[in-house]
């Protein structure tokens, strides 16, 4: 059950660089919405810590290894909000965030947005995928 720092920070930038690069082609994709056909996809410098901080699912993924798929999506998609909402209330008091969800009527205080929840169910079991790799089990 034990991570080494060095397996933690492995595990920080492959899920930072992994966020990024999903972030990037979502919002890409998202401006087929608005016939923009440049597909332009954008991100922030301050997601890379953000979705780094999904290694955390590494440990958390070997306690559910047993249990169903959707019970480990919905546990995973609760943690991504979680995070998601803390790091957005830390970065809107600094003036730093982001984003700004207040548009949406799905929000939460502008910092969550509830119709995301199977993107980041998916999200997760992504991440899971990731970190359980063979040079991730410990011995």
């Amino acid at each position: 059950m034990k991570q080494s720092i060095g397996t933690f920070a492995k595990n920080f930038i492959k899920c930072g660089l992994t966020g990024w690069c999903m972030e990037i082609v979502f919002t890409s994709l998202d401006s087929l919405r608005r016939r923009d056909f440049t597909l332009k996809g954008m991100t922030s410098i301050w997601m890379f810590p953000i979705y780094g901080c999904a290694a955390v699912l590494a440990p958390v993924s070997r306690l559910l290894r047993k249990k169903p798929a959707w019970f480990r999506g919905l546990t995973y998609m609760n943690l991504i909000f979680t995070v998601e909402y803390l790091t957005g209330s830390l970065l809107s008091r600094l003036k730093l965030c982001p984003w700004n969800y207040g548009r949406n009527r799905w929000h939460v205080n502008r910092l969550i947005r509830l119709d995301f929840a199977p993107f980041w169910f998916v999200a997760g079991l992504l991440f899971e995928r990731l970190l359980n790799t063979p040079s991730n089990t410990p011995p």
